[in-house]
This record gives C-alpha cells, structure tokens and sequence, in this order.
C-alpha cells in the first residue's frame, strides 16, 4: 500500500451525471494504479440543497460502476465542531473577522472588497465569517499535476466566506478541515474549481497543515458548450443492468485513456482492471471535453 489517500466528495443536491462519473473515475484510478486508499465524503453542509435520500442514491451510483472504496463513508454535517474550533483559531489570529453586508450591496465590485476588515459594517445585522486575505502571503503558489506551476495573487480573489449569516458552513472551511482530518494526500477534481485552490492553501497554512497535491481535470460538457451540471440538468447516469459498461467505456474515452474498442460491453470490474494498469496523467485531455453522451 503507498502512501497516497484520495477522496471523492460528492454534494448530493442530485443524482451522479456523466461529468461526475469521470471525475469520480479519474480520482479511483489516480489512486490505485499507485495501489492508494480512496474515500468517500458526503459534502451535505448544505441541507436545503440535499433532498433526502440522495446520498444513499451516490453511493449506489458509484457501485454500479465498480468504484469502490475504502474504510466507511464521512458525512460533512458530523463535522461542525471541528469546523467551529478552526473558525475561533481564525478569529483569535486576526485571519477571520464577522460581515454583514448583502452581496446586492458590493456585487459591483466583483469580489467583496474587504469594509468589515477592521470594523464591521452592519454591527446590527448577522453576520457572515470571512477570510482576510490580505493577512497572509499575498500570493500562492503550487504545482498542479495537469496544468503545471501555478501562481495566484490572494487579494483579486477577495475575502471568502468561511460561515454563512445562516449558521452554515461554507465549502472553502469545511473541505481543507476535513481532507487533513482524513489525510487525504492528493485531490483530483474539475478545473471549474482551480481558482478555489488559493483560498484552500492559505487555510491549510493558517491550520499547520500541508495542502494535498492538486490534480485539475478538463471539464465535460454539453453539445452547447455548458459545463454538464445537476444546473444545466444534466441527466443521472443509467445504472439498469449492463448501461454502466457503455457509459464507463465512454468515461475512460472521455478521461484520454484510450480503452480498447473490445472492453466497451465488458463487466466493469474489467474495464476498470485495464484502466487502473494503465492510467495516464498525460493522456488527459489539454482542454475541457464535449461528452458524446450524459446517460
């Protein structure tokens, strides 16, 4: 067994689709062509997004397609009080500070440009809680294992919610404190997310922690150049009887990796044999993917 552990973290607002099965597939197979663990997180930190049920619906999803994983599934909404000890550390170091301006009020500015920084705005209203990032590094840098060397300035991506005026938990907290409890050493996820990745390393900084190695994937999308969503109505994969050998086939198509043309009807356990033996970082593909099809 290496040391490498990765994850996948689904948001159960809707059933899987044809774009995150292959993001669900490039992260199974990154991890265990080098023989490393892979998990499962349910991110449900939102529940007016999560109908019930949905969960349940995931895993079975991803079990029809032969991903499966290690140790037991972690739900994000056991989590808060990990997330609450985090966001005082931030608080008592200066690094996060209580706002309570409407996004009507500075979504002229593109990105909310700091007032409550110093002293709040709105003292009367509720407040969110939000990252300063003017009190770090003003820039972050990491390697991404597709995209090469990456360098981005803090400042123009503004200071992110960390707790919404809900009581919510806002992703950029929740998934840097549970990928280090997990000690998850590598993610694979959609480009979409690659301007998260800053946000994300100065938390694990301002934490103790060393931030997982970064692999961005391509997106899929629609014949309409939108990216396949559970927004755009993108469809649930087929899991009836043999429908996930043809859709898996089309994954592996879509992910560069070049299956042969004879696995296309075999069992998933032997598309997804060949596929771990021989996945390819640098067979991705260098742009997003108009997927052939998202059933």
């Amino acid at each position: 067994m290496s040391g490498y552990v990765g994850r996948f973290a689904p948001t159960p607002s809707g059933p899987l689709h044809f774009g995150s099965l292959t993001t669900a597939l490039a992260s199974w197979l990154d991890a265990r062509a080098v023989d490393g663990q892979w998990h499962v997180r349910i991110e449900d930190i939102d529940p007016p997004r999560c109908p019930p049920g949905t969960d349940t619906l995931v895993l079975k999803q991803l079990e029809a397609f032969g991903l499966v994983w290690d140790g037991p599934v972690t739900w994000q909404h056991d989590h808060g009080e990990r997330y609450e000890a985090f966001l005082n550390t931030l608080v008592e170091s200066g690094h996060a500070y209580p706002c309570g301006c409407s996004r009507k009020e500075w979504q002229a500015y593109g990105v909310y440009p700091g007032w409550c920084r110093h002293t709040p705005r709105h003292p009367e209203r509720s407040s969110a809680w939000r990252l300063d990032v003017t009190s770090g590094p003003s820039t972050i840098c990491w390697n991404d294992r597709r995209l090469g060397k990456q360098q981005w300035p803090l400042e123009p991506l503004g200071d992110v919610v960390l707790k919404r005026r809900d009581g919510l938990w806002a992703y950029q907290l929740a998934v840097v404190i549970d990928d280090a409890e997990q000690g998850i050493t590598d993610v694979v996820r959609g480009v979409d997310l690659l301007d998260n990745t800053p946000w994300q390393h100065l938390l694990h900084d301002l934490a103790g922690y060393t931030p997982p190695r970064m692999l961005h994937l391509p997106l899929m999308l629609t014949p309409e150049g939108q990216k396949l969503s559970k927004q755009n109505l993108a469809p649930a994969l087929d899991t009836r009887r043999d429908a996930p050998r043809s859709i898996l086939h089309q994954a592996l198509m879509a992910l560069g990796q070049k299956p042969p043309e004879e696995l296309m009807d075999a069992p998933v356990v032997d598309q997804l044999a060949h596929a771990r033996a021989h996945w390819r970082i640098s067979r991705l593909p260098g742009c997003n993917v108009t997927a052939r099809s998202t059933t």
